[in-house]
């Protein structure tokens, strides 16, 4: 089953919380305290969260009594890839999603080339999906829905 880690979706609330502030038209930062609680989330776990945020130049950090974390750019120029891959690293399908060739199948494998496929068909939709996106919470289309009702069958 593909998953996203608890770190990938605490990122991903708290990337959109911080698009939701930039929307009103605040540009004040919010801390890791302000996230965390708003969201039931660890404080500890949400700081290196950030952190890593901002040091994938996803978010900026201010110092000080009225510093606090901001998006390093606009929610539309975001993508929900650039998020799990700051917090997750590449994205990955199969345990031979890398070139290394390091699995013992790689040479006989018959599904390697087709899983790429789909870890790029993975990657596009993510890559395609924006914070603004995130933060404008629209309703997932009909064909969508049933998409995604018809794979889990």
């Amino acid at each position: 089953m593909l998953r996203l880690s608890k770190k990938a979706d605490y990122a991903l609330i708290a990337m959109k919380h911080l698009a939701l502030r930039g929307d009103r038209g605040s540009q004040s930062s919010s801390s890791a305290r302000e996230i965390a609680e708003l969201y039931d989330i660890p404080v500890e776990l949400m700081a290196k969260v950030l952190q890593r945020l901002v040091r994938r130049r996803l978010l900026a950090s201010q110092q000080g009594t009225r510093g606090g974390y901001q998006l390093a750019r606009a929610p539309a120029q975001i993508s929900v890839a650039d998020v799990i891959q700051a917090i997750e690293g590449p994205v990955t399908v199969t345990a031979c999603s890398t070139d290394d060739g390091q699995c013992e199948q790689f040479s006989k494998c018959n599904v390697r080339d087709p899983l790429w496929r789909v870890r790029e068909r993975i990657l596009t939709a993510l890559g395609e999906c924006t914070i603004a996106e995130l933060a404008a919470d629209l309703p997932i289309p009909a064909t969508a829905r049933a998409a995604v009702f018809h794979t889990h069958l």
